[in-house]
């Protein structure tokens, strides 16, 4: 069982920068790879990034190529998304999901663990 805690979300103006946190409670993190999805209201939700186990494979949605970056410190167990120039479309609530396998993967069907959100809102 992982138990995944999102930090970091809040308000911030059109062209600002975020940088959210996803804490795991895993006792061998780099097992496990991680994404991170949003979810606007009245929308799906959709994948944003995720990361390997081992940190070294990491992919983005075409959206938000170039602007975020998805990183990991296995050693705090810790998933983290650097945001910047970000648009009000990007206003949602924020989930990091993690699942038992290596490699990452885009969509939200196949991760089984998931923490309850942080809300991001960016104001134009």
């Amino acid at each position: 069982q992982v138990q995944l805690v999102e930090s970091g979300g809040g308000l911030v103006q059109a062209g600002g920068s975020l940088r959210l946190s996803c804490a795991a409670s895993c006792r061998i993190f780099s097992t496990n790879s991680v994404g991170w999805f949003r979810q606007a209201p009245g929308k799906e939700r959709e994948f944003v990034a995720t990361i390997s186990g081992n940190g070294r494979s990491t992919v983005y949605a075409d959206s938000v190529k170039g602007r975020f970056t998805i990183s990991r410190d296995n050693a705090k167990t810790t998933v983290y998304l650097q945001m910047n120039s970000l648009e009000p479309e990007e206003t949602a609530v924020y989930y990091c999901a993690a699942r038992p396998v290596e490699r990452g993967s885009t969509g939200s069907s196949a991760y089984w663990y998931w923490g309850q959100g942080t809300q991001v809102t960016v104001s134009s």
